[in-house]
């Protein structure tokens, strides 16, 4: 056939296997600096502005939002766009919401959401702002998938998204890890960067102090903080955070993503085992309130070596490995 042209499997391979890295790179995993959204948190709040969902307006049914994303814009499976919109109904998943949820959006203990046809959403606040004058031309917009429709490269929201959300991503070859960080320290730092445009990344770090998780917790080995700030890659270690009440450990915030039902189960069976001794019962208190773990140790037990047994063989204590990598005019 004169149309017809042979390669060899490599060579097709090759740049085959190029093309398809780049497009999950640019295309899903990855978030882009200005907004700090993937492609499809970005589709599914400008869909949610198009269809009027803002935070005063009524609910609707999430089944139609990832309907509506699905066939205007993200022409992928349901369920990734679900869960992308779930994600960031989640006060313990995001800093700042991102999205009001109403029903069963799932919970800390690792229980799945309930199915879209029951679940309703609406924007927050917060997301309004990073859409704020869009109708405005602020921003450029490229056609959808088919051509019939415009959407835009990134929000023009003042919001700075990525450094007070963070990300989390793995594409081909590479991967980002963002830690969210409190909204007051950056703005703090927007400001003196505004004032000091020459300032370097070491006059910024006492203005940003560390990460400020959803679920808290206490944060160790700074060295490996700075680092992280000064080169984008480092490692910290990040502890629950506990009070003593007599023969009581009581946690009430533990590390980011950590699930607390299967926490709870690992330390009963490390107690079983006796792998952690001292430790007379284990309580689950937490509520919509906040979390509240109580640990009643024995009464001839030294509460310091079992929080020291809890840190070194639970995810009382974890490592949490920073990588702030992210796209910058669609290149990593």
């Amino acid at each position: 056939m004169p149309n017809t042209q042979v390669k060899t499997i490599e060579e097709e391979m090759k740049y085959s296997y190029m093309d398809y890295a780049m497009s999950v790179i640019v295309g899903r995993s990855l978030p882009d600096v200005r907004d700090g959204l993937k492609p499809v948190q970005r589709r599914i709040l400008y869909s949610m502005y198009e269809m009027g969902l803002t935070h005063d307006k009524p609910f609707r049914k999430c089944a139609r939002i990832v309907g509506e994303v699905m066939g205007k814009y993200h022409p992928h499976g349901e369920a990734p766009i679900y869960d992308a919109l779930v994600r960031m109904a989640q006060p313990f998943s995001l800093r700042y919401t991102l999205v009001e949820g109403q029903g069963n959006f799932g919970s800390i203990d690792g229980d799945s959401p309930a199915a879209m046809r029951y679940t309703e959403a609406r924007m927050e606040r917060l997301a309004e702002e990073m859409l704020e004058d869009i109708d405005k031309e602020t921003v450029p917009m490229m056609q959808n998938f088919d051509g019939s429709l415009n959407e835009p490269v990134f929000l023009p929201g003042k919001v700075p998204n990525l450094l007070i959300n963070g990300s989390s991503g793995i594409a081909v070859g590479m991967a980002t890890n963002i830690p969210p960080h409190n909204i007051s320290d950056v703005v703090d730092a927007i400001i003196y960067y505004i004032d000091h445009r020459e300032c370097s990344v070491d006059d910024l770090i006492p203005i940003i102090k560390g990460p400020d998780f959803p679920t808290g917790g206490i944060l160790f080995n700074y060295t490996g903080l700075i680092e992280a700030y000064r080169t984008g890659r480092g490692t910290v270690r990040l502890r629950g955070r506990y009070e003593l009440q007599g023969k009581d450990i009581i946690f009430t915030e533990i590390p980011y993503e950590v699930n607390k039902s299967e926490l709870l189960k690992k330390i009963g069976e490390l107690v079983k085992d006796n792998r952690i001794n001292g430790i007379q019962a284990i309580k689950d208190e937490s509520n919509k309130e906040g979390i509240r773990i109580v640990i009643r140790t024995k009464k001839d037990a030294n509460t310091d070596i079992v929080l020291n047994q809890l840190f070194e063989h639970t995810q009382l204590e974890i490592s949490y490995g920073i990588i702030n990598l992210a796209l910058v005019d669609n290149v990593p």
